[in-house]
């Protein structure tokens, strides 16, 4: 299965049949079947009808648009929903369910924790230079991590979400070690993101989200009922929840981009407070990401699945009916 990524105003997007048609100044460019596509992603002005949008989200294809300079998400459409409600019911119990919803969220983010313990123990060995920084998050990462596996205190959301924080705080102090001055990374900011650094790790997190509400939306689960990240207007909390344990793997990923100098200060530029990335940069994202999102896509497809087999089981005597009706 494909993903295409349209970032050229030029371009206009027609049905062909079977194919999705890309034209530039009337020109055909090419054509993709509209059976390998998976998922576009637009950023800026392309022309498209709705007709296009219909045909797309008919065939299961799921569309993020993105703003053109800014990269935030203005849009999501999704394909046809799941048609089994009873996943759906027994997951609204449990966002209701204090206890189901704090080994929840202690799961997450333990799992967080470790990741981030992982990514900075491979950056001691990478980079002895920045040996007491690093060893000092990882003093930080473990203390909490202790904490949230302490017995004598219970798993509270707001417990492990101060825990969450004063991890995170440590984490980016230690991750910005890894970045060259320059680049003016010196902890984690957003909205808008002020330095490279941050520029690519809020597209890469937008673009997993993007992934963990279409594997939630696939699986028949409500990416808007998350147990962690608390039912708020216009966000997909259950998203959010997903891709918490995956957000080092993407920090992981961006380090690298500018370690191996693929995307370098010159990729960006500013807009006012905001950093953003440039169309030759993003051709460079965009094109590692797909390699990159492989792994974290299989695991969210993987993770749905049995979230919503586990509420299907949960679903079936809440409704009243025996197992094979």
């Amino acid at each position: 299965m494909a993903t295409l990524i349209l970032d050229n105003r030029a371009l206009e997007l027609a049905i062909d049949g079977q194919a999705l048609a890309l034209y530039e100044a009337g020109e055909r460019r090419g054509s993709l079947p509209l059976k390998l596509l998976e998922r576009v992603i637009l950023q800026g002005d392309l022309a498209l009808t709705s007709g296009v949008l219909t045909r797309l989200s008919e065939n299961g294809t799921a569309i993020l648009m993105l703003s053109k300079r800014h990269s935030r998400r203005l849009a999501l459409v999704l394909g046809p929903v799941h048609n089994d409600a009873a996943i759906r019911l027994a997951q609204a119990l449990a966002v209701a369910d204090e206890r189901w919803c704090a080994q929840w969220a202690l799961r997450q983010v333990r799992s967080k924790l470790r990741a981030q313990v992982r990514l900075v123990r491979q950056a001691l060995a990478a980079r002895p230079d920045c040996h007491k920084v690093l060893c000092d998050t990882l003093a930080s990462l473990q203390a909490s991590l202790d904490a949230l596996a302490n017995p004598e205190h219970p798993a509270e959301p707001q417990r492990i979400r101060g825990l969450e924080g004063a991890a995170a705080r440590a984490y980016f102090q230690g991750l910005a070690a890894l970045f060259p001055p320059g680049l003016g990374f010196a902890g984690r900011n957003r909205r808008p993101p002020r330095d490279p650094v941050n520029a690519c790790l809020s597209l890469a997190y937008t673009l997993l989200h993007f992934d963990a509400v279409r594997a939630a939306h696939i699986a028949g689960l409500d990416p808007l009922l998350g147990f962690y990240h608390r039912p708020a207007f216009g966000r997909e909390s259950l998203a959010s929840d997903l891709i918490e344990p995956l957000r080092p793997q993407a920090d992981a990923w961006v380090w690298q981009l500018f370690r191996q100098r693929k995307l370098r200060a010159e990729h960006f530029g500013h807009d006012g407070n905001a950093c953003l990335l440039g169309k030759a940069g993003r051709e460079v994202f965009y094109q590692d990401y797909e390699t990159f999102a492989a792994a974290p896509r299989r695991l969210l497809r993987r993770h749905c699945r049995l979230l919503a087999a586990h509420f299907r089981g949960r679903a079936i005597p809440l409704l009243g009916h025996e197992e094979g009706e």
